[in-house]
């Protein structure tokens, strides 16, 4: 899965890196080294307009809010789609086949259990060790980003009018997909250890054609955009490394690069 992650790159430097425009050039990306659901994010996505296509850089609520929703407490339960289900779950199904986009990180961070029975320095039960997962060359927060397959959703808030606040809400949510077999070799062995689900990274070429803005005349069709994604993430996830990290990732109050240093001693049963 994907709980948390880390997006400290500017809006250029985001618009630069996967081809496309800011529709409002005054949009501003806080850094963010501890992202967590519900929290704005950046996403890229593409809408046709004048006989064109165009590629935007936007920000949305993470955590995928349907049209039919009642409250934005949905999303807090929706911040990933299985890609094995998303095609007919009511959350996700109509997003997969028509408003697609794609979720840049630097970064992010999974919980690793320890072994059966293993002990922790002080002689008690070893507690799960937080990992940070980045591309190769990125380990220190720069360089290159992860685009992750993922939906957006137009929400509208019945009660913003009286509030006097802009009634919609754009949110979005990113795919997961089975992890490697922790029986694999480099990486992606170590990627299978960690956890039993991987987001959905993007190649250029499956970027394309996820972004694409047509609507899918069937849930086949979706099924099929989705398997092709898929197919080439392992591609992708071989270009990753990891390294422990210290546990006050743990909190949302935490927030800063030091988050990303590598944790020098880890206990030995983790690793």
């Amino acid at each position: 899965m994907c709980g948390r992650y880390v997006m400290a790159r500017a809006a250029g430097d985001l618009v630069a890196l996967g081809g496309g425009v800011l529709p409002d050039e005054t949009l501003e990306i806080r850094p963010n080294w501890n992202v967590a659901p519900t929290a704005d994010v950046p996403i890229l996505l593409e809408r046709e307009a004048d006989g064109s296509v165009r590629r935007e850089l936007h920000v949305a609520r993470w955590g995928l809010v349907p049209p039919w929703a009642k409250e934005l407490a949905v999303g807090s339960r929706a911040f990933n789609a299985r890609s094995e289900t998303v095609t007919v779950k009511p959350t996700f199904r109509a997003a997969v086949r028509s408003r697609r986009c794609a979720v840049p990180v630097q970064g992010y961070y999974e919980w690793r259990a320890p072994e059966p029975g293993a002990k922790g320095p002080d002689g008690r039960a070893a507690r799960k060790q937080p990992y940070y997962v980045h591309p190769v060359g990125a380990g220190d927060g720069e360089g290159p980003v992860i685009w992750f397959a993922g939906l957006y959703e137009w929400w509208q808030d019945p009660e913003a009018a009286a509030r006097g606040e802009d009634a919609w809400v754009l949110s979005t949510t990113i795919l997961t997909m089975d992890a490697p077999s922790a029986d694999e070799g480099g990486v992606l062995g170590e990627l299978g250890a960690l956890h039993d689900r991987l987001p959905v990274p993007l190649t250029a070429a499956t970027m394309d054609a996820w972004l694409e803005p047509v609507k899918l005349g069937s849930a086949d069709e979706a099924a099929a955009l989705v398997a092709t994604v898929t197919a080439e993430a392992f591609d992708v996830a071989r270009g990753w490394a990891l390294h422990p990290v210290g546990t006050a990732v743990g909190s949302v109050r935490n927030n800063g690069p030091e988050l990303i240093q590598q944790l020098e001693d880890p206990h030995p049963t983790l690793l």
